[in-house]
């Protein structure tokens, strides 16, 4: 990503740790190809952040999925496997009847904010994260 211009992810963010737990609480979902080669990851949590209370959400705050750390290995871009991961997202909160679908993305990266509009995913408002970037993240919410 930082060869991209992309310095969203740095070497505090994600940590180890953080994935690990990701892991140990059954949230950190892969996508995998035939060879078992990790092509991507999700994180999709209940769990509202508390960095999320100033955005003005257009559904209650509850009952809603938290998408976290979407990331695809470089190595296999170009296959879609963003719009793979995300099609599961979407598809799991519809089958556990979550309310809507909340994410934050950096705002450096307008590629990401074209893809979650193409989806119907509406920006709300921004927040800040010092430890990852100077820069805000965008929030969005997609209403199912």
């Amino acid at each position: 990503m930082i060869d991209k211009g992309i310095n969203q992810w740095n070497e505090n963010y994600p940590s180890k740790e953080k994935l690990a737990t990701d892991i140990d609480k059954n949230e950190l979902f892969k996508l995998v190809n035939t060879e078992n080669e990790i092509m991507g990851i999700i994180v999709l949590t209940p769990e509202m952040d508390e960095e999320y209370l100033p955005i003005p959400w257009i559904t209650e705050n509850k009952n809603n999925l938290y998408v976290h750390r979407l990331a695809t290995d470089p190595s296999f871009w170009g296959l879609g496997n963003g719009k793979k991961l995300m099609d599961f997202a979407e598809e799991f909160a519809r089958k556990h009847h979550y309310t809507s679908i909340r994410l934050d993305t950096f705002s450096q990266n307008k590629r990401n904010h074209r893809f979650y509009e193409s989806r119907g995913y509406q920006r709300l408002g921004d927040i800040f994260f010092p430890v990852k970037s100077e820069h805000p993240f965008h929030c969005y919410e997609l209403v199912l």
